[in-house]
């Protein structure tokens, strides 16, 4: 495909929407990559990469595989998320460390409503479709009891997390901020973009680099052969991790490490206990305006993808 600078740069912009959707978590890029019009190009450039390339590149150089992998598409689109992403993370922390009732509000309608409109895609409801969503929801709510707060930051676990989150880019109706979240490193990864931490921001994009390259197709499998039962388990993840989200929380344990607290294991309360617990403003009504803010706006989200699906 033939584009101008102008067309590039529109890309550009495409990516900075995609970026931001899955600096969210309950919002996927992969909805604003449907909506904006690129996800089918998105997916067959992912597809192009593969170890085939090698051979490519010795016989005739990069100009040999630069326009077979959709490169200047794929660097434009890169760019658009990676600028939305870096300068979100700042803005996105300072709001979970000043106000995390009403950020945390937010995220659980964001999930809650996404979570019914990717089970709505289920066009089949059965006894695998079922098991499907049980697990899926056991499986995440078993992470958020396990680790509610922490999980580990060696290098390995941010590769793995980067290598799971990356997919969830490229599926409409589930965020990678998601998987971030319900690996207990959402905050963590948003803290090394902004510190700028190299060690963990490299890990997480090799892990990232793998996890596309490989899972896309693997996803692209599953949904070809197993749609409804595939839909089912991302249904249910979302489920499941809605305890992590709960905005109101009494810390039941914590430690100190070097000079730093770390809040270790987390319980959820009911707003009036919250601030019998606490004594601080349990913020309910604004809470309560921030979860329909995010039922609505991932709603409105999922409606431009129908219309745009439609058209």
């Amino acid at each position: 495909m033939e584009r101008t600078l102008k067309d590039y740069l529109l890309v550009t912009l495409k990516g900075m929407g995609m970026g931001a959707a899955d600096v969210v978590p309950g919002v996927s890029g992969g909805t604003i990559a449907f909506i904006t019009g690129i996800y089918e190009e998105l997916i067959n450039t992912i597809k192009s990469i593969q170890p085939s390339l090698l051979k490519d590149l010795k016989n005739g150089g990069i100009k040999a595989i630069w326009y077979k992998i959709n490169a200047p598409f794929l660097i434009a689109l890169l760019l658009g998320i990676g600028i939305s992403i870096i300068s979100l993370s700042r803005v996105i922390l300072y709001l979970l460390q000043n106000h995390p009732i009403p950020v945390w509000a937010f995220f659980f309608g964001l999930i809650l409503a996404s979570a019914y409109l990717v089970a709505a895609e289920i066009e089949e409801w059965n006894l695998p479709v079922i098991l499907a969503t049980f697990v899926g929801t056991s499986i995440a709510y078993s992470i958020t009891i396990i680790s509610p707060s922490e999980s580990p930051t060696d290098l390995w676990f941010i590769f793995i997390c980067g290598a799971i989150a990356i997919c969830a880019m490229i599926l409409p109706g589930i965020s990678g901020s998601f998987i971030l979240l319900l690996m207990g490193k959402y905050e963590y990864i948003f803290t090394s973009l902004k510190e700028f931490n190299l060690a963990v921001i490299i890990s997480f994009a090799l892990g990232c680099i793998i996890g596309i390259l490989s899972f896309s197709h693997i996803l692209s499998w599953m949904f070809k052969k197993y749609k409804n039962v595939t839909i089912a388990l991302l249904a249910g993840f979302m489920i499941g991790s809605l305890n992590k989200v709960w905005p109101w929380k009494e810390v039941l344990l914590k430690v100190t490490v070097n000079g730093k607290e770390k809040i270790l294991q987390e319980g959820n309360l009911l707003p009036a206990k919250y601030s019998e617990v606490t004594g601080m403003p349990n913020q309910l009504w604004l809470a309560i305006a921030l979860f329909v803010f995010g039922v609505i706006l991932s709603i409105g989200i999922e409606r431009l993808g129908n219309n745009q699906k439609n058209q």
